[in-house]
């Protein structure tokens, strides 16, 4: 199985990166603050472990705002080592603890503020993302996906990806800009987005799941359970290596705020499925 993925022709990374959503916070975006301390720890072995592929975005904080994935990020790893991509995301809106969505017009703000708490003159692939944790079907994206491939065109963005869109979406953004990656929700369990998946590889678009493990619960799957136990692995290592297995353009970012969860993460790459394991996990 080959283990990179050339994002957009020119980034190549690993298929197994690491997902920043869990580090400001516990049990998810806006909970109690982490200490940063145990973030820059994570982020810091990770990069050790070789992860060259990290995935952030600004409005990952904590409830109290005082930790942010970016802030982390900055902190432990600039100057970035050379190779490092960093993906980031753009369109929901926080405010006053309400959610709603930019604006074609108050993307660029976005943009600029990643820049910002990132450190960096450009961004290496910015997706947008579009509704809450459901596909919002029919909603159109073309001006503000027309906005950041502007913002492209200036030298602010390097590559454009999508996040929680369907076909007809990824189809809208096409024949605008060219789309790097698709970033959806897709784990083990969880099949929908097959068809889309399909889509990426047959156009060598990189198909990024997001809580490819569960989101922040262990899948209770008993096919991945018989093959952990087959292994001697645990049931999320068996899941990511099923996603990576599933096709080429799969990269997988699964995200902790534990060392040692990161390292059982990250012992996805060694392991190798048979033909068995993949057909009781189909």
């Amino acid at each position: 199985m080959n283990d990179t993925f050339s994002l957009g022709g020119d980034l190549p990374v690993h298929r197994l990166g690491f997902g920043a959503m869990r580090l400001p916070s516990k049990g998810g975006m806006f909970g109690a603050a982490r200490d940063p301390e145990s973030g820059r720890t994570v982020l810091r072995r990770a990069v050790e472990l070789g992860v060259d592929h990290i995935d952030t975005a600004d409005f990952y904080l904590s409830g109290d705002g005082a930790v942010r994935a970016n802030t982390l990020i900055r902190e432990a790893l600039h100057p970035y080592p050379a190779g490092l991509t960093i993906a980031t995301k753009v369109g929901p809106l926080f405010q006053g603890g309400g959610f709603t969505h930019a604006a074609p017009g108050e993307l660029r703000a976005l943009v600029e503020g990643n820049l910002d708490t990132l450190g960096v003159d450009r961004l290496d692939l910015v997706y947008l993302r579009i509704g809450a944790m459901e596909i919002p079907h029919g909603e159109p994206l073309a001006a503000r996906f027309e906005a950041l491939a502007a913002l492209r065109e200036e030298g602010l963005i390097r590559h454009l990806g999508l996040s929680n869109v369907d076909a007809d979406h990824l189809a809208q953004a096409r024949a605008i800009a060219p789309v790097t990656a698709v970033q959806n929700q897709y784990r083990a369990g969880l099949r929908d987005e097959v068809e889309l998946a399909g889509l990426c590889e047959a156009a060598g678009i990189a198909f990024v799941p997001f809580f490819p493990v569960g989101g922040g619960h262990e899948p209770d799957d008993p096919r991945l359970a018989k093959v952990a136990a087959r292994h001697g692995v645990s049931v999320p290592r068996i899941g990511l290596a099923r996603l990576l297995a599933s096709s080429p353009v799969m990269l997988a970012i699964p995200g902790t705020g534990s060392v040692a969860h990161l390292e059982d993460n990250m012992g996805a790459a060694g392991v190798v499925l048979t033909q068995e394991d993949l057909l009781e996990l189909t």
